[in-house]
């Protein structure tokens, strides 16, 4: 896999370069800001790019705004976004194509290598991660809707969705076993007035969609 990086954090950076390496991962090239983004992307066609939300020269938005830009010239180019905190208008914003592909974590994630690595890969195979405490932060204050209807229980299920995996890997999280896991997910989707799918991105866009729905 070859990835392309957007992060002025030079420290930060070195330490993606370095420990991807490790896991076999190439890096094509290092950049820190947007317009240089597009230029590696293009000339590099990586099979990922990881950025961070802010990058130069004002350091607001300009990481995620070319990862957008990003996935609208390379349609379903994989793009893992890194942050230290939860920007929800550009997580849902991101993820909302229904194209997967996409990953929002946070970056102490990155420490924690075994996960940060499965997180991009599974980003690079087309598939959805979110990190845990952005869905907790998407998930509240919506008020009074049918996500009150969902149960504790179907909402540690639907977290564990969004950092996609599989019910498998669900149901050892919880303790519990696969149909019941299948069961949660099937009970989610109906209380949130979505078609079951029971597979790849979809899972987590069952989130968003309801999400996107709030005014």
């Amino acid at each position: 896999m070859r990835v392309v990086i957007a992060e002025d954090n030079v420290l930060l950076s070195a330490g993606l370069e370095l420990l991807l390496g490790t896991k076999g991962i190439e890096v094509a090239a290092v950049v820190v800001d947007g317009p240089a983004l597009m230029e590696a992307v293009e000339q590099h066609e990586p099979d990922a790019v990881i950025a961070d939300v802010r990058l130069p020269p004002s350091f607001r938005d300009e990481g995620i705004r070319a990862a957008l830009e990003v996935r609208q010239a390379h349609p379903g180019m994989p793009v893992l976004v890194l942050s230290q905190y939860v920007e929800k208008v550009y997580a849902r914003e991101l993820l909302s194509d229904g194209k997967g592909g996409v990953g929002y974590l946070l970056k102490d994630r990155v420490s924690r290598v075994g996960e940060f690595v499965d997180g991009l890969r599974r980003v690079a195979a087309g598939g959805t991660v979110m990190d845990p405490e952005v869905i907790a932060q998407l998930m509240a204050g919506t008020g009074k809707n049918a996500l009150d209807a969902i149960t504790n229980r179907e909402r540690e299920v639907l977290a564990l969705m969004a950092e996609g995996l599989g019910n498998t890997e669900i149901g050892k999280r919880l303790f519990i076993t696969d149909n019941a896991v299948h069961k949660h997910i099937g009970n989610i989707f109906a209380k949130l007035g979505l078609p079951v799918a029971d597979g790849g991105h979809r899972r987590v866009l069952a989130v968003l969609t309801f999400l996107n729905s709030q005014p």
